[in-house]
């Protein structure tokens, strides 16, 4: 079962390093931006909700 908040560790697609972020699970669908931690750069999250207790994370950079 998927808590409301899940940890999931990305890679910046600008600088390439990787940092955890929190995934709202309580919402089925939804497209945010985010900097990143370490260049502040802004990403792109989409997040899926399926209805069998998994989540799908995309990120992209804002000119892809």
């Amino acid at each position: 079962m998927l808590h409301p908040l899940e940890e999931n560790t990305i890679m910046c697609p600008y600088c390439g390093e990787h940092f955890t972020v929190l995934i709202d699970c309580s919402v089925p669908e939804q497209q945010y931006i985010e900097d990143c931690e370490v260049c502040c750069r802004p990403i792109e999250f989409h997040v899926v909700v399926s209805g069998d207790n998994d989540y799908q994370l995309s990120v992209y950079s804002e000119n892809e």
